[in-house]
């Protein structure tokens, strides 16, 4: 099997359909991918894919979760506002319950997170659906 399909690619969305790229730049996802994949044992938790906001990136250093700061040993460049990046599922829940949660796009979005985030709280936030 391929990077692409271990990685990514034979990942499904929360729609149900192939998981698609969420960001090549910034590269995002775990394995650094593009994808907000979970891997081969299910174990990458960055599922979520996002459009950063100012106020979510305030909101997440705020917590302890500086996303804004570069950090190249990890390949990491810092984000800014509307780029779009792979965040940990239960930090989205955490801004959400906060009321600062970031647009997500679905068919980018790891059906894994499912068991933590219901899929229709996930459509109120969603910048893909028509």
């Amino acid at each position: 099997m391929n990077e692409l399909g271990r990685f990514g690619g034979a990942e499904f969305n929360v729609l149900g359909e192939p998981l698609q790229p969420c960001s090549s730049d910034p590269l995002t996802g775990f394995f650094r991918t593009g994808y907000c994949a979970a891997g081969p044992d299910s174990a990458a938790v960055h599922l979520v894919c996002i459009e950063a906001t100012d106020e979510f990136l305030e909101f997440s250093a705020s917590v302890g979760n500086d996303l804004s700061t570069p950090h190249p040993e990890f390949s990491f460049p810092g984000l800014v506002s509307g780029n779009r990046w792979c965040l940990v599922a239960g930090r989205w829940a955490q801004a959400h319950a906060a009321g600062k949660a970031p647009k997500v796009f679905l068919r980018s979005t790891n059906q894994a997170v499912l068991g933590l985030i219901p899929l229709g709280v996930l459509k109120a936030y969603a910048l893909d659906l028509n």
